[in-house]
């Protein structure tokens, strides 16, 4: 929730605080025999990855036209490599992707934003504009596949 942060004094803003949200899972599967206690995971995931995980878990075979995806290896293995970046939605055309380092969001009127969270997890730095093309061009694509 905003309390005018960017002078913006509510919830629906496609920002990290406006989107980010604890999700906690615990079943005896999940539960490293040798580990009960449980365990951060780092990753940036979903909402929409919810129901395919839980179909996962559940042993219930789950449709293959799903955006979402199950996040249940996550849960087995917190540390491993989840290349999947989480899309938000905001209103018509605009949309945010963030992956585990970067933000970035697009604009329904083209305008664009870039924040790094491994120096700017505020998100205070808008390097849309500064020399970050490669990252900018790989977030565009990745965003144009997602959205299809």
């Amino acid at each position: 929730w905003h309390l005018g942060e960017k002078q913006h004094w509510r919830k629906h803003a496609l920002w990290e605080d406006t989107t980010r949200t604890t999700l906690i899972f615990s079943t005896p599967k999940t539960r490293a025999s040798s580990s009960p206690a449980p365990r951060d995971c780092p990753r940036v995931v979903s909402l929409i990855d919810l129901y395919p995980t839980i179909s996962d878990l559940c042993g219930i075979k789950t449709p293959e036209n799903l955006d979402g995806q199950s996040i249940a290896p996550l849960l087995k293995d917190p540390t491993q490599t989840w290349d999947r970046p989480a899309l938000m939605t905001f209103g018509e055309g605009n949309h945010a992707l963030r992956t585990e380092h970067w933000r970035f969001i697009r604009y329904k009127d083209g305008g664009e934003e870039l924040y790094d969270h491994r120096i700017d997890p505020n998100e205070w730095n808008n390097l849309a504009k500064q020399n970050h093309e490669a990252t900018l061009s790989s977030m565009r694509t990745k965003l144009a596949e997602m959205l299809k």
